[in-house]
């Protein structure tokens, strides 16, 4: 083999270098589609967001993240079916992660196939028992099974009056838990935030969207989300005891709504069970948002002011007070005009017998310099026909010195 003459290398040493720089540039740039289509995704550009993972994936085919982002972009462009594929097989890949089972719940909802929807929360309860947002979401789907059982009696028997009430309770929950969903092209929630998986419209299912994840990439040996934290981290089996204690901590401090808008469109399922923090998250790259500030004095009393006083409204039946504490621009579930949801909700509340509406457990945070706030309380509902206890949020924006409220969903 002839070497190369000493004297050639000086002058090949810059196109030598040359070279490798171009081949560095490459793969740096290839690595920067994911970031790109998470940023992409934040700003509802779901087209271009879909190129940008699309490129990714080329190059890293088996990463979990970069497919999970692609589901939730699927999802989120009116594609479901494709979503529910890539859903599907990354719970198949990866089948100790609960994110993908709770998103495909989601979007079989969406389809009004609950036995499926049932069955993958199920898979994602089974996977990890702790983890709320699937328990919230399943007990949503049992809601719409017992409706439309009822619904069923009452063709069978439309004079029985017990199963008429029973219908009307159930339909009053499924509506004002799909009140503020994961909206697609909603801004993605802060951390801290309620932020369930956000890519997938869940406002028009009575479904959370699953929450936040924050996900380094897969590593070798692995086995197999809602709605913002950093990305969905899949880890080795050795690491499972010592990460064990450490999952109730960040279990509460990844609370955000998926719900009410969405996770971040910028994220991936994690490992842990993660609190609905509402259908993508952040991206892995950036670094974590700050939690909204929590604000004492004034703010603080002045909202939980408003919120007590709408929960009495409710509970002496004064409709035009209960829905005077919604703003004009309230998200209305299902997209119903507001004028139908305000009668719908005149119908339901002005009926014959007991009602007690009472909040507990209130947790307030703020954002927007202090003009926006969460709402995170347990209620506790009592009627004639029905007695519940569930989790709620409402956010209310400040206008003209006025808290009112412009998202309501079931769960925390």
């Amino acid at each position: 083999m002839r070497s190369i003459p000493r004297k050639s290398l000086p002058n090949r040493l810059p196109a030598m270098i040359a070279g490798l720089l171009l081949v560095a540039g490459a793969s740096l740039a290839k690595a920067d589609n994911l970031p790109e289509a998470q940023r992409l995704s934040k700003q509802g550009q779901w087209p271009q967001a879909l190129q940008k993972v699309d490129a990714y994936l080329a190059d890293q085919p088996k990463d979990a993240q970069g497919r999970f982002l692609r589901g939730v972009i699927l999802a989120e462009m009116g594609r479901s079916g494709d979503a529910i594929v890539v859903f599907s097989k990354l719970a198949e890949d990866y089948p100790e992660l609960p994110e993908p089972y709770n998103n495909l719940a989601v979007l079989y909802a969406q389809k009004k196939q609950y036995d499926k929807a049932r069955t993958a929360l199920e898979m994602a309860i089974r996977t990890h028992p702790s983890y709320s947002t699937a328990h919230e979401n399943l007990g949503d789907v049992y809601a719409k099974l017992a409706s439309q059982a009822y619904d069923k009696a009452l063709q069978l028997d439309s004079s029985n009056k017990v199963t008429q009430s029973k219908l009307s309770m159930i339909r009053e929950l499924i509506g004002s838990s799909s009140a503020a969903g994961a909206r697609p092209a909603a801004p993605a929630p802060a951390a801290g935030e309620s932020g369930r998986l956000a890519a997938v419209d869940a406002s028009r299912v009575p479904l959370a969207a699953m929450p936040p994840a924050a996900v380094p990439a897969a590593p070798s040996a692995v086995a197999p989300a809602v709605v913002a934290a950093a990305t969905p981290a899949v880890r080795p089996a050795e690491q499972k005891a010592t990460e064990k204690s450490a999952e109730k901590p960040h279990e509460k401090a990844a609370e955000k709504p998926l719900a009410a808008a969405r996770s971040e469109a910028a994220g991936t399922p994690e490992k842990r069970p993660a609190q609905a923090a509402q259908v993508v998250t952040a991206a892995a790259s950036e670094p974590p948002k700050s939690a909204p500030a929590v604000l004492g004095g004034d703010d603080d009393a002045a909202v939980n002011k408003v919120l007590q006083a709408w929960a009495d409204a409710w509970s002496r039946k004064d409709v035009a007070a209960y829905l005077g504490h919604y703003a004009a621009d309230f998200d209305t579930p299902r997209g119903m005009s507001r004028k139908a949801w305000d009668a719908q909700r005149h119908q339901r509340i002005d009926k014959p017998g007991k009602l007690q509406v009472e909040i507990e457990d209130v947790r307030i945070s703020f954002a927007d310099h202090g003009d926006r706030a969460t709402a995170r309380f347990k209620q506790r509902y009592t009627s004639a026909a029905l007695k519940s206890t569930v989790g709620k949020t409402l956010v209310l924006v400040k206008r003209k010195g006025k808290w009112l409220i412009v998202q309501e969903r079931v769960g925390s």
